[in-house]
């Protein structure tokens, strides 16, 4: 490949990391609550198909995104109210609402299969967008790459530098001496709850108004628990999910490559390579034996290894909280 073609190529596993990062950190916010959203897969396929049938029906993007946005709150208000509220399984709802909203998407969106809508295009940032190579891959992009930067940036400073962010993971963690400290845990994880499906809706939208512009059955299938998958790989941290959702943006570019120079091998072999590579990395962080393996390392380099290979949720994840 010559120049222009490897930035191309690097360029969309950016775009195609974009979506998921921003689906990645509206669960970690959840998750962090101590709130388990597993209907991602569904809500994801529902704002794709709402935001694209939103934005065709009154040409403009952005109320295809908000609509999109609404669902993604609605569905997360199901698993919060029925979580809290109702004491029912967060796993079960979950899967429940993942469910519905495949099944959903497929009935609802019908009629408007591979129709072509309006869509968001790249934006070139004046002056940056002409530096060498850096330009072409950052700085003239889809505004929902810039967008995904931006939040995973502000997820980080949020959780680690601010107090609304120390309650939050207060919550999460230890949810008891929490509400001794005067904090509402319920309401915020009502609150972080919705904010995270808002994102998660947000991320559904953004495939098929800027990544696989339209919509069709399936659109996102199976992107909702790659981004669980992240969040797992991530350690419940908006960078390290930002890499993981890069990393899984460069298998799929990686695919599409090879599946165009090897066009004798099977499809489904290049499509399985991103779903290999995620079961083979949530297999290595969370593996007992990893901690024999850093052990075996230099001092100097286990603290590292074991920040970089180790990861724990929040000790109250998926627990119900009662006052008492």
């Amino acid at each position: 490949m010559n120049n222009s073609e490897t930035i191309a190529v690097f360029a969309s596993i950016f775009l195609q990391a974009a979506p998921l990062m921003i689906a990645v950190i509206g669960e970690t916010l959840t998750e962090r609550a101590g709130v388990i959203n597993l209907s991602l897969d569904g809500t994801m396929l529902l704002s794709a198909m709402t935001g694209f049938i939103v934005a065709y029906e009154t040409d403009n993007v952005w109320l295809g995104f908000l609509a999109a946005m609404l669902v993604g709150a609605f569905f997360a208000l199901i698993v919060a109210f029925g979580t809290i509220r109702l004491r029912q399984s967060q796993v079960a709802i979950g899967f429940v609402l993942t469910l519905l909203g495949d099944d959903l998407s497929a009935f609802l969106g019908q009629n408007y299969t591979r129709l072509p809508g309006p869509s968001l295009g790249r934006v070139s940032i004046p002056i940056l967008a002409d530096i060498p190579v850096l330009g072409g891959l950052f700085f003239n992009q889809n505004l929902v790459f810039y967008i995904a930067v931006g939040l995973t940036i502000i997820g980080w400073w949020f959780l680690g530098r601010t107090q609304p962010g120390l309650k939050l993971r207060s919550v999460g963690e230890r949810p008891e001496a929490a509400f001794a400290r005067g904090i509402n845990v319920n309401r915020i994880r009502y609150a972080y709850t919705l904010i995270g499906g808002s994102l998660v809706g947000f991320a559904g939208a953004s495939y098929s108004l800027a990544i696989k512009i339209g919509w069709s059955e399936g659109h996102t299938r199976g992107l909702g628990w790659i981004a669980l998958a992240i969040v797992i790989f991530g350690g419940w941290a908006p960078i390290r999910g930002a890499i993981g959702a890069i990393l899984f943006g460069a298998t799929k570019t990686l695919a599409t490559v090879l599946q165009r120079r090897y066009p004798e091998v099977s499809v489904v072999a290049f499509n399985s390579i991103p779903w290999l590579l995620m079961i083979g990395v949530l297999l290595l962080v969370g593996s007992e034996w990893i901690e024999d393996m850093i052990l075996m390392a230099p001092k100097k380099f286990q603290r590292p290894l074991r920040k970089l290979l180790r990861v724990s949720p929040p000790m109250a994840l998926g627990e119900e909280f009662v006052k008492k």
